[in-house]
């Protein structure tokens, strides 16, 4: 059955390859692109490029922004950085720790159990309540902008994070965000479009659906 007064179109894309991704260290916020990463943006920016679209809105962490500028140069869309796109945030101590540091494996264990607990916490680390409230502003501040075409350039866990609770809505627990994040993977500079608009009666109210999921078919 097909849509009826769709309203708007949101291109999800993962930022390209960073450096952190390919080291041996627990990612900081600083990691910029790596080489392979210029080349993913490229190819994504190629892309995007023909697609017609009102606004692009980026996270300011430096692998997002420089996936957005490759963008930029091929648009000519100035990026709208915001922190509500940034990726899950990592305990302070955790950043360029080798992945063998005692210390920093312990304390990411801790942290990845209070991602899939609610009221967990470690140290200052984002928690499952602190992602899934971000997630949920997300989504409100892309469905009450004015355009109808949007490109947001994010970062994998987020994106999977806006993903699931467009899937599983308030029925999302720490249980099934752990099930979902475990078993989806998705690449760099995958693309992933969520439509907001009011469906047929069967389908209920307006509301979010996924329309495309990690199409990296640019990447050949």
């Amino acid at each position: 059955m097909s849509n009826i007064n769709e309203e708007k179109i949101v291109y999800f894309i993962r930022h390209g390859q960073s450096e952190g991704n390919i080291s041996p260290v627990y990612q900081s916020a600083d990691s910029p692109l790596s080489e392979e990463g210029k080349n993913q943006a490229n190819l994504i920016a190629e892309r995007i490029g023909k697609i017609s679209f009102d606004v692009l809105i980026s996270s300011p962490l430096p692998r997002t922004k420089e996936t957005s500028e490759a963008i930029t140069k091929i648009t000519g869309k100035t990026p709208e950085y915001s922190d509500l796109f940034v990726e899950r945030i990592k305990p302070t101590l955790l950043g360029g720790k080798p992945h063998d540091d005692i210390e920093a494996k312990n304390l990411n264990k801790e942290w990845n159990k209070s991602l899939y607990k609610s009221g967990l916490r470690a140290e200052d680390g984002e928690n499952f309540d602190d992602i899934i409230s971000r997630a949920d502003k997300a989504l409100e501040f892309l469905q009450n902008r004015n355009e109808k075409t949007i490109v947001v350039v994010t970062h994998g866990f987020f994106l999977r994070t806006i993903i699931a609770k467009v899937l599983l809505g308030d029925s999302l627990n720490g249980d099934n965000f752990w099930n979902f994040q475990s078993r989806v993977t998705m690449e760099n500079t995958g693309l992933s479009v969520l439509k907001y608009g009011k469906y047929s009666k069967d389908y209920g109210d307006t509301s979010w659906r996924l329309w495309i999921y990690n199409d990296h078919s640019h990447l050949g």
